[in-house]
Parts: C-alpha cells; structure tokens; sequence
C-alpha cells in the first residue's frame, strides 16, 4: 500500500527526493448523486485531491489545501477522528497540513509538510511505531525525526523512507518482513533495514515488503509463499534481496501475495495467482513475468488479491479478484487480464486498490469504487459499486 507526496512537500525535500520524483514521472463532507465514470462523463465541480489511500476496509485523501481527511471503517480508530465510528463520508483528520498518507488493514500513517511521520488505529503488533501496542484513534507521532518522505502501511507492520535514503521498518516481523532478520518478532519502534542510504521508496505486502533503491535495483524480502519476492523460489528471505539484475525499475507495489513493479515502461508481476492478479493466465510465478506487451505503464497499484495501472495516455486498467466489483469494470467476475476502466483518458498516477479501489483524474476529481461495506467509498452509503463513482472532498 502507498501513498503520494503532494507539490509542496517535493519542493522541500532534499536531492534525494528529487530523485525519487524523477524516477516515479518515469515510471505511485459528503457526495450528492455520484456519476458512473464513462464515455464523455463531466465530473462535478469538487475541490482537488492531491492523493489517496486505500486500506483494507477505509480511505484517506488529502485535499488541495493539504487536509487530510478518511472515512470507512473505524473499528480500530484507522480514521484518526478521535472515535471508533464508521464513516460514510469523509471526516477530517485534525487541522495539520499533510503531505502523504498510506493506508493498512487496520491502520494508517502519515506524513505532515513539516517532514514528521504520525500513525493511528489498530497496534496490536506494534504497527504504529510510537513504542506500545495500544491501538490509537487519533495520531500519535513516531519518534522525532523531520525527514520522512515516504510511508507504507501493510497489515500489520509498516515501513517508510527519510529524506537520507535510510529505511525504516516496525510492527509484526513473523516473516521477516521487517528486513532485520528474525529478531524481533514484534518490533515497536522503527528499526533501520541495513545501511543502505539509497533508498527511493517502499512498499509493503502482508507478510513480504519490497522496495526500489536511486541506482534503479528492486528489492524484496519477507515470506515468498507464492513466490512474491520473485527471487525464484519459495520460501522467506530475511533481508532485503535483489531481484534480477535489471537498474531500471522505477516503481513497486505489493498486494496480499502477489508483486508488480514497472522497469522502463513495461509492467511485471509475480507470486499468487489464484484471482488473475498478475495479469497472466496460469499460477504463481517466482519470478517477474511481463503482463502484456505494453511499455506506456506509468503507475501501478496492488493490494489484497487485485491490481491497478495506468497507461501514459490517461486510460486506467485493472484485473484480478473482482468479488466486490474493485476492478471497475461493471462486473464481479474476475479477470487475468487488463481490463479497461471506462474509457476516460485523464486518470493520473494518484490510484489505490484492495477490496476497494480508487484514483485521481487530471482535474483532480477522486473517484472510488469496489466494497463498501464499512462506508469506504465516501458516498454516505453502504452499498457497493462496480463502477467509479465520484467523491466529494470538503472544501
């Protein structure tokens, strides 16, 4: 799961973030009668949104003028409210200004313009960094430092980069999906995955993290039951490990089981199968295969069993499990191959995907679709959709 940084916090990052925004341009309230995206659809006038996260059951946004606002489930406190109450519309995150934002199962961690790191809702495994296990419904801040620049929240443990390249991992590590070996189990404070400073960005699976170094190398560690490391083999990797020798990938994201990254347009998968996640016939890879022919894939986005990407010419395509109707395209039956999403050409790299999955247009409208049993498409219902539907972000 991962979030995106908006145009102010790029402007005051080091050169290191610098880096990882050229590497990316390569390549991560209430609504009232929400339209069907399709052929020609004009979308309500509605204030920006700048990015967007999907956890496993609640959404997170931050507006034009760097609020951040969630809404969805709220069992554990994941919407950063001061309440456990579900939301159906979007509700805002205190009056701090926001710079990123990333969304787990049960919580989820930001990053403030001033470059501090804060995480709230479920912490049984220590997810949240702030050194307990108690679960928080409002945010409670990790540590002192000013530097972080990118955060990713998985199920049950989180990782994030600082604006020095180092990386930082916490939470639950009975897979080794902290990077730092086997010890600890439980680890509830950030702990440092080596010594590399070259760091560009994370993201992180459920029991596996993978991540994209300045030099262009992808690399992935944790559990490889599915082959999701696409080292090769299954089994667990205990720290970070390269995957091939390729010093061109420009992004990664990882699902439940499954990993897709992007290496000089192209798109590649590989791990689980089981739903078409990959965007090939067939089973598990423990490997990187090429979905498709294509070399104009910009962005890509996977969680859970499901996956999203966008080309360079503004079409979104998604595939995998579509029991919720997440893949867009007016249907739940799952799909092994790209399928398109409407046909708009203006969705941007702004895309986040579980059982749920929403994205960006160029106007900056958000748009959700897929389950909505907890609210998490910001409509003031519960009812799902299988097709994108507009959201509105107070002003």
């Amino acid at each position: 799961m991962s979030g995106y940084r908006n145009a102010r916090w790029r402007r005051r990052a080091t050169q290191l973030l610098a880096a990882v925004a050229a590497m990316c341009a390569a390549g991560v309230m209430s609504t009232a009668g929400p339209a069907a995206a399709g052929a020609g659809t004009a979308a309500s006038a509605a204030p920006t949104v700048t990015a967007v996260t999907a956890g496993g059951a609640h959404t997170c946004a931050i507006s034009a003028d760097e609020g951040l606002w969630c809404w969805g489930s709220n069992y554990a406190g994941q919407l950063g409210d001061g309440t456990t109450t579900n939301r159906s519309a979007p509700a805002r995150v205190d009056t701090a200004a926001w710079a990123a934002v990333d969304g787990g199962s049960g919580h989820t961690c930001g990053i403030r313009t001033d470059g501090t790191l804060w995480c709230w809702g479920s912490n049984f495994r220590g997810q949240l960094g702030d050194g307990t296990t108690t679960s928080r419904s409002a945010p409670v801040r990790v540590g002192t430092a000013t530097t972080w620049a990118r955060v990713s929240a998985g199920p049950q443990h989180t990782c994030a980069v600082r604006t020095d390249g180092t990386l930082w991992c916490w939470g639950f590590n009975r897979t080794s999906q902290l990077g730092v070996g086997t010890s600890p189990w439980v680890a509830n404070t950030p702990l440092q995955v080596g010594t590399a400073t070259t760091w560009a960005s994370v993201s992180t699976g459920f029991g596996h993290t993978c991540g994209v170094r300045t030099d262009g190398t992808l690399w992935c560690w944790g559990l490889s039951s599915d082959g999701q490391l696409g080292l090769g083999f299954l089994g667990s990797q205990t720290t970070p490990a390269q995957v091939g020798t390729a010093t061109t990938w420009t992004g990664v994201t990882a699902g439940y089981a499954h990993t897709c990254g992007i290496r000089s347009g192209a798109l590649w998968c590989w791990g689980e199968n089981g739903y078409g996640q990959l965007g090939v016939s067939g089973t598990f890879q423990t490997a990187p295969v090429q979905v498709g022919t294509t070399t104009t894939w910009s962005t890509v986005a996977a969680s859970g069993d499901a996956t999203c990407a966008s080309r360079l010419d503004g079409s979104l395509w998604c595939w995998g499990k579509n029991t919720t109707g997440q893949v867009g395209d007016g249907t739940t039956t799952h799909r092994s191959a790209p399928t398109r999403v409407g046909d708009a050409t203006t969705w941007t790299g702004g895309l986040a995907v579980a059982d749920h999955a929403c994205g960006i247009r160029t106007d900056g409208g958000l748009w959700c679709w897929g389950d909505n049993s907890g609210g998490q498409l910001g409509d003031g219902t519960t009812v799902e959709r299988s097709t994108p539907a507009q959201v509105t972000v107070p002003a």
